[in-house]
């Protein structure tokens, strides 16, 4: 009776471990993928593991099967390019002083602009 006892026990411990070893199968699968990706994956799984919803453990699977593009470095690049060419943008300033009597509109003068080499001149690129 004891030894039946003991091994119930046993049995019990080793299908919940395994339980949990299953259950947390996305989560170690996405953990070499992308913060937000990892954490979406580990949110589907408790939300699977706490509601008994099985539809968000696949999709947490699925999910981390998955190798979601990096669109944030192209961009980041893409701005980076677009502060440059503005900053490389000649500077306009403004006359404030504008003849309104007259219904003339502000001056607009141009400072000096930098020595830039003309596009025929330049031979970096196709």
């Amino acid at each position: 009776m004891v030894a039946m006892g003991i091994v119930l026990i046993v049995a019990v411990l080793a299908v919940g471990n395994f339980y949990l070893k299953l259950h947390s199968l996305p989560e170690r699968m996405a953990h070499k993928s992308q913060k937000l990706q990892f954490e979406i994956v580990a949110v589907l799984g408790l939300l699977a593991l706490f509601t008994h919803v099985h539809l968000f453990w696949i999709g947490a699977l699925l999910l981390a099967m998955i190798d979601v593009p990096d669109f944030g470095t192209p961009l980041r690049s893409i701005a980076n390019s677009v502060e440059k060419i503005a900053a490389a943008a000649p500077n306009v300033v403004v006359d404030e002083r504008s003849d309104e009597a007259e219904g003339k509109p502000a001056a607009v003068t141009p400072e000096k602009p930098e020595a830039r080499a003309s596009k025929a001149k330049v031979h970096g690129h196709a």
